[in-house]
């Protein structure tokens, strides 16, 4: 079930569950995610027409993830990042943002494992194709980054970056911004546990919470147990990432991420709160990383992972929500919609030497030493 600061000391009785995969017998003890779940419902809390919403936008995620997981291995693209696994957490985030443009819109300062959160918003497929792909018809960066590293200024998504978490030092800037502004937009930022370590997460703490000049933050870490290849276990002293918010009298919550009914609850409480107070919430969801940490450790399905999209699916069959055909069709669909886009989009051109000298300053100002 999940928690927040005020709930008090029976909140932080939350016991262990499996352990991650690859570790030590002895970090295996240690390293295993906390037991956030839900209560047994009978009827689910969230309308019908929203439950499909979500699972529909997780699986249109994970089947465009899966497609460029592919699209790496035959040689198409240089490298693969992204976010299956995320989805639970990830698409119930998006659609509870309030999406437009300027400091009355929600600001997105996402990680890399942000397409979950990005379909939600409204992403087309063969934005992320192009992307991986490097096509110089690529929106977000003109074919010059990797993948899932978006990037719309109609929605308030700054541009992802590849240096870890320095997100969360630039999301200040947008938070102050609507501060000052009395805004009724909020900073959304995001990153992974490990990143949590870097000196930009301190210091988003730090000017998160200051007195009298609080920032309408949420700021969240998606928790997957994982730094690449080393255990959560063997690196944080915490027993929970949340808690480090309260040494800055921060309000916490915890969420299990392999749940989206949970996920969107507690999402909708928690951006109800900053919006109404304007004072920030650091909260940390338990996700997992389905295909390991990128195509550098292979892009493999982990089998020993919870696969949130396979929960959702069985519950929603349970009760009547999905139907066993629908979800096999729907699949079908999609897989045979993004090869198409792929094999269309293979044919595009790639970008141009000179290209490199675009984007660089705002209004795309002369960025060519040889022309200054």
């Amino acid at each position: 079930m999940a928690r927040t600061h005020a709930q008090g000391p029976q909140a932080r009785k939350a016991k262990p569950k499996g352990s991650p995969r690859r570790a030590s017998s002895a970090a295996k003890k240690k390293a295993s995610k906390p037991n956030i779940r839900s209560k047994k419902l009978s009827t689910l809390p969230l309308s019908t027409a929203l439950l499909r919403n979500i699972y529909e936008l997780m699986l249109k995620s994970r089947v465009l993830e899966e497609r460029l997981i592919k699209i790496y291995k035959v040689g198409d693209a240089y490298f693969w990042i992204g976010g299956p696994g995320e989805e639970a957490f990830g698409v119930p985030l998006g659609l509870l943002a309030k999406k437009g443009q300027g400091h009355q819109h929600d600001w997105f300062h996402l990680h890399y494992r942000a397409t979950p959160t990005l379909m939600a918003l409204g992403l087309d497929p063969a934005d992320a194709i192009r992307l991986i792909m490097n096509r110089a018809t690529d929106v977000s960066t003109g074919g010059r980054n990797f993948s899932g590293h978006y990037c719309y200024p109609q929605w308030n998504v700054a541009p992802i970056t590849s240096p870890i978490e320095v997100q969360y030092s630039i999301a200040i800037g947008t938070a102050w911004a609507q501060h000052r502004r009395k805004a009724k937009g909020i900073t959304i930022v995001s990153g992974g546990d490990a990143g949590s370590a870097e000196g930009d997460f301190a210091s988003c703490l730090i000017w998160a919470s200051r007195p009298g000049n609080e920032l309408p933050m949420l700021i969240t870490v998606q928790n997957n147990q994982w730094g690449i290849s080393t255990n959560y276990s063997t690196q944080h002293g915490e027993k929970y990432i949340a808690d480090r918010g309260k040494a800055f009298g921060m309000r916490t919550a915890m969420v299990n991420g392999n749940d989206p009914i949970e996920s969107y609850l507690k999402l909708q409480e928690e951006m109800s709160y900053i919006r109404k107070t304007g004072k920030p919430v650091l909260l940390e969801t338990f996700v997992s990383r389905l295909y390991g940490h990128s195509s550098a450790s292979g892009a493999n399905f982990a089998k020993n992972e919870e696969d949130c999209l396979r929960s959702f699916e069985e519950k929603l069959l349970k009760h009547g929500v999905l139907k066993s055909n629908e979800t096999d069709t729907l699949r079908a669909s999609l897989e045979e919609e993004y090869r198409l886009l792929a094999e269309k989009i293979r044919s595009e051109p790639l970008p141009t030497a000179e290209s490199i000298w675009e984007d660089v300053y705002v209004d795309n100002e002369n960025a060519d030493w040889r022309k200054f």
